[in-house]
């Protein structure tokens, strides 16, 4: 399932952009998530050895709008107050609960 979700810093790169190594690393490790997978910014960076590149790889994800984005998430678990309207039930669809605080 492709879903755009829309995000406030979104960026999308134009349609002749090559994506670098990182870049395109980072796609296929989210393209590669199964519904109810979760995984944080800075656990993604450490998959693709890159301890403490959590913010690198949300910059990518800013260029690339159709992605299931919503399997990741801050450290915290906590989903932005901005995208928590549009991601909280594509959450619960793949089993997870969402808290009074917004986290997942």
């Amino acid at each position: 399932m492709s879903t755009s979700v829309p995000h406030p810093n979104a960026a999308p790169w134009p349609n002749n952009h090559e994506p670098t190594e990182f870049q395109q690393e980072v796609i296929d490790a989210l393209a590669a998530l199964q519904p109810g997978d979760l995984v944080t910014f800075g656990e993604l960076a450490i998959e693709l050895g890159r301890p403490g590149g959590g913010q690198a790889v949300a910059n990518v994800l800013q260029g690339v709008p159709d992605l299931p984005r919503w399997r990741i998430v801050p450290a915290e678990g906590r989903l932005y107050r901005a995208l928590v309207d549009v991601q909280q039930p594509l959450h619960e669809a793949e089993g997870h609960r969402i808290d009074a605080h917004r986290r997942v």
